[in-house]
């Protein structure tokens, strides 16, 4: 159970207008033709939230947010949007989406199948197409490289009283997830778009997973890093999510995707370089076993976060298909452009902020496992005589 909580519930616990004008004349001009949508977000003022907004915004959409307003109140103030507030628990807060029509709903917030069941009620018959952000933490073990959307699902234990959890623990962050989906395709069959991504990074990340990287490459020294280079590590920029996302509403595509990248295999060897080109650093890498860390008294997977082990029934999650997503248009902006933007958005925080970051290993952690490491290191041979 402990490996299971440090691989899928790490997983968990956790500007696009531009990109418009970039297009060439004649795909602006095919896009102000495109009707517009009508779209209800069930969240949408945290991160990933904010990026399907400022997407759906650049689009011209015209767009309703339903939250409680306790998350960054009066960021889109003055911005052509609808905000209800209510509590998605509260079913006298729900029934405020009651009567009205949207072309589709993006549920950002759902974590338990009775809070999908809950906006469904209301919604069924009043939205044409419901999309779920899920997640790969849906896939039960032993999750293999290259598994894709038709891998087995993790399921809690039979009899388990799913309405009466109420945390996410113990392991179930996957299997309430897949619940969730199945709720949302059952009440609105054949118009459900089920997007499972891994790792979301990017600006407005407030886990600190991804970020943890770029800045420590960036500080620059040695640089503890787990496992081998050739370890595969997977994730999607918010931005790009967020903007596929939309135009998965856009299509009308129905379904269930696997949404993670980038779009060719990448290595944590190569992603950490990335970093180091991107911030001009002068870090060196030093690499580990999880054996000997581990010996050391450290668990890799939770005091590493993005790296996943390759070892063990879950090492295939951090090396999962994304080819159907590809096949329906999903793209990634290059690698650098994620780090930069990273990089601001933590340089963007108050000192107090930047001063306790919420995940990777603390630098006195960090420094006393290196000089433990060279102290168990073999000494090298004495020269020859003569």
């Amino acid at each position: 159970m402990k490996d299971r909580l440090t691989r899928r519930d790490l997983l968990a616990l956790a500007a696009t207008s531009g990109a418009v004008l970039a297009l060439p004349r004649w795909a602006r001009a095919a896009e102000a033709a495109a009707p517009k949508k009508k779209l209800l977000i069930l969240g949408g003022t945290r991160f990933l939230g904010v990026a399907l907004v400022e997407a759906a915004l650049a689009k011209g959409w015209e767009l309703t947010l339903f939250n409680r307003g306790k998350s960054n109140p009066g960021l889109f103030k003055g911005r052509p949007l609808e905000e209800i507030h209510g509590d998605r628990n509260v079913a006298e807060d729900v029934k405020k989406l009651a009567g009205r029509k949207w072309d589709a709903v993006i549920d950002t917030s759902g974590y338990f199948p009775r809070q999908v069941r809950a906006a469904t009620e209301v919604l069924a018959g009043n939205v044409g197409q419901y999309v779920f952000i899920s997640s790969i933490s849906v896939y039960a073990a032993p999750m293999k490289a290259g598994m894709d959307e038709t891998a087995a699902g993790m399921r809690l234990e039979a009899g388990t009283d799913v309405d009466a959890i109420k945390d996410i623990s113990g392991g179930n962050y996957g299997a309430l997830k897949l619940l969730c989906e199945e709720a949302a395709e059952k009440a609105m069959p054949g118009k459900a778009l089920n997007i499972r991504p891994g790792y979301i990074v990017g600006e407005r990340d407030g886990s600190d997973r991804f970020t943890y990287w770029p800045v420590r490459v960036r500080k620059g020294g040695e640089v503890l890093v787990p496992g081998s280079p050739t370890d595969p590590v997977q994730f999607i920029d918010v931005r790009d999510l967020g903007d596929w996302t939309i135009r998965m509403v856009e299509s009308g595509t129905n379904g269930v995707f696997n949404a993670t990248g980038p779009k060719e295999k990448l290595a944590m060897g190569a992603f950490l370089e990335a970093c180091r080109k991107e911030t001009g650093s002068k870090a060196t890498f030093t690499w580990a076993s999880e054996e000997k860390l581990e010996a050391l008294g450290l668990t890799p997977q939770a005091e590493f976060p993005i790296w996943v082990s390759t070892k063990g029934e879950e090492a295939g999650i951090g090396d999962v298909s994304i080819a159907r997503a590809l096949k329906a248009g999903l793209t990634f902006r290059p690698l650098g452009d994620t780090v930069r933007s990273t990089l601001a958005f933590w340089d963007s925080l108050p000192e107090e902020r930047r001063a306790k970051m919420k995940a990777g290993l603390a630098p006195e952690k960090e420094a006393a496992t290196l000089a433990a490491l060279k102290a168990k290191a073999p000494a090298p041979p004495a020269p020859k005589a003569g």
